[in-house]
Parts: structure tokens; sequence; C-alpha cells
């Protein structure tokens, strides 16, 4: 994979993320908050798995402890605490990803899982992966807005090419 194909997946994360977060925002007071049927207990939660975990493999990028014994957050943060956080980790990444070259991007970086465990994947495989993990729990977000109810908004990667992308 080449460094525009990466940055290019970062900055739909990126968009993507910042659609969600409004619309969420945008909700009636408490509705992120609301208990829903889902494995991280309602939005908020769940977005904040995601940060979580871009956090951790941010550390295994940069070869240092995450501090994490979870995939869950210590304390809950308030939304727009967390969308603050999350637009630094996303432009964070996006800077890191430029500046690969493509012998590091291809470099392998070994880890240790939060549930135990070896792993080992490239650099780029890392950033794949939290582009893909961002995508998967904003279904999960999407999916909770219909029992709010509300519309949550198109974040697929189509919509970003047609609208956003540029070249």
């Amino acid at each position: 994979m080449t460094t525009h194909y990466l940055t290019k997946l970062l900055r739909y994360r990126a968009w993507a993320d910042q659609l969600t977060y409004g619309a969420v925002a945008a909700l009636p007071e408490g509705a992120a908050e609301a208990t829903r049927a889902t494995i991280f207990g309602n939005m908020l939660g769940t977005l904040s798995h995601t940060y979580v975990v871009d956090d951790i493999f941010q550390a295994h990028l940069q070869g240092r402890s995450h501090g994490y014994t979870s995939r869950k957050m210590p304390e809950p943060l308030a939304l727009n605490e967390l969308w603050l956080r999350q637009q630094a980790m996303n432009d964070w990444y996006l800077a890191y990803a430029q500046a690969l070259s493509p012998a590091q991007a291809a470099e392998e970086v070994s880890f240790q899982f939060i549930g135990g465990g070896d792993g080992r994947m490239s650099r780029e495989e890392m950033i794949l992966h939290v582009v893909n993990h961002a995508t998967y729990h904003r279904g999960f977000v999407a999916e909770m807005f219909y029992q709010v109810p509300a519309k949550p908004p198109a974040t697929d990667l189509p919509v970003f090419l047609r609208d956003v992308s540029q070249p």
C-alpha cells in the first residue's frame, strides 16, 4: 500500500469521525450516554473504545508502553473532550503516515495484545487496522441512532470519495 492510499484512508477516517461526532452531539441530551444493547454500553462508550484502540496502536508505532489493561477508557470523558482528543489522534496518524518511507511502512512491529499473546504487524497494517476498526465501530454507533430514533450520517467511503476526496 502506498503512502498516498494510507493518507487517503486516514483523511476518510477523519471526515467520517467528524460527521459521526457532529451527529452524536446534535442528538437530544443524554442520547449518547443512554444504555443500549451493545458491547460498549452506549454511543459514547463505543467512540471511547475506538479512541483507546487508536491510542494503543499509536504506542505500538512509537515503540512505547501504552499503559492500558483494557480496551475501554478507564474513566468516561464528555463527548466534547473525547472529540478533541480524537481530532488530535487523527491528525497524528495522518502526519505519521505522510512521513513514512515505503521501507518504514512495510517494517514489522512486535507488540503484546491487551488480552494476552504476541502480535506482529507492519506499520501500514497497523494504520489500516485503526481506519478499519473505527469504520466497524461507527457502524455500531449508526445502528444505535435508530434506537433514539434518529438517522445517522452517511459515512461510507464512496460518499467521501464522491463528495470530499481529492486525488
